[in-house]
């Protein structure tokens, strides 16, 4: 992260790898399934961006998931979830690793998700928000039978209209708040924050998604940050105007996608709380994580059915995870459901 404005005011360091896998691979990389591994942590909204996607198109064969651990350090997102610590792919420890293999003299972050080239292990890409796009344009001959379409080209202009906002003010409006290194820093994004969400709100109270009548790229962004909000911005970012669960028109909008295949069985709330409660020490030097938030209400009834729409529009919903990629159901709402 870097910081401007006398060090009061959070930037993100968005000096990404733009490279991308295209289908004609125009630009050295052709869409090739296998050739790739998706590298992401559960905790990360941006990683997060990319599993929903890639379990809504049903790309799960093609380009294989890789799952780093929560915490890491000053240093890189590390593969201890697997066994000896290693990614069985790609046979690293951490994820600054692949960054070495594509420039031995990478100086910017290393960020999931990441899209890592497992002939010759170098990161080929972490440009989070083209990323999600081309999943839905330059793999379409991968998609599964039934996968919904997230970029319809009619909707684009007006999705890319919703994403700028939402990206400036609510997904990293919470890190400006969060990292703000002033008051008036901090309360200028807490500000503009709540003013989104507001707007949000009046534009989702008589339509089921944000664009159109389906599941688009926009709500998969919003959704991201929407599921973490009371678990840790709330508090930790101290965007405390409002929970998520005291904004009725949001909670019950988030609460269906979390309940659509796709969204809620990628989510990990353990991770989430983990990664920011440990990692961010300036904010939370004990490393104490918090017990709660009661996560039952994620499966409540969301009653926007009456509003009509289609999740997938003419497409079916994504089948259950596979074993290797479930979500462990004590880090789920699942875990308290009855029986």
């Amino acid at each position: 992260m870097s910081y401007v404005h006398d060090g009061a005011a959070y930037e993100r360091d968005s000096r990404y790898l733009t490279t991308r896998i295209t289908a004609d691979g125009r630009e050295g990389h052709p869409v090739e399934p296998g050739r790739y591994r998706l590298v992401v942590s559960r905790a990360c909204p941006w990683a997060s961006r990319a599993v929903i996607v890639r379990r809504l198109l049903g790309l799960e064969r093609a380009l294989p998931m890789a799952v780093a651990g929560p915490v890491h350090d000053e240093r890189s997102w590390t593969f201890d979830l697997d066994p000896g610590g290693r990614d069985p792919v790609l046979g690293i420890e951490r994820l600054r690793e692949a960054y070495l293999a594509r420039d031995p003299g990478y100086d910017r972050g290393i960020t999931v998700p990441a899209v890592v080239d497992v002939t010759t292990g170098a990161v080929v890409t972490n440009d989070f928000p083209a990323l999600t796009l081309d999943l839905s344009l330059e793999w379409t001959a991968h998609h599964r039978p039934g996968a919904p379409r997230l970029y319809p080209a009619e909707r684009r202009e007006e999705i890319d209209a919703v994403n700028a906002e939402v990206y400036e003010d609510v997904n990293n409006g919470v890190y400006r708040a969060g990292f703000a290194g002033s008051q008036a820093a901090y309360r200028e994004a807490y500000e503009a924050l709540f003013e989104r969400l507001d707007r949000l709100a009046e534009r989702l109270a008589d339509t089921r998604y944000l664009v159109g009548d389906t599941v688009t790229e926009a709500d998969v962004r919003l959704f991201t940050t929407l599921v973490r909000f009371d678990a840790v911005y709330h508090g930790h970012f101290k965007c405390n105007a409002r929970k998520l669960t005291e904004m009725p028109v949001l909670w019950a909008y988030a609460r269906d996608l979390f309940q659509t295949p796709g969204f809620g069985d990628t989510v990990d709330f353990e991770h989430i709380k983990r990664h920011y409660y440990e990692v961010h020490s300036d904010i939370n030097p004990t490393g104490i994580v918090p017990a709660g938030p009661d996560l039952a209400g994620w499966l409540t009834p969301h009653g926007r059915e009456v509003l009509g729409g289609r999740p997938f529009g003419e497409g079916t919903p994504p089948g259950p995870p596979g074993p290797a990629e479930a979500v462990p159901v004590t880090h789920t709402p699942w875990a308290t459901a009855p029986a």
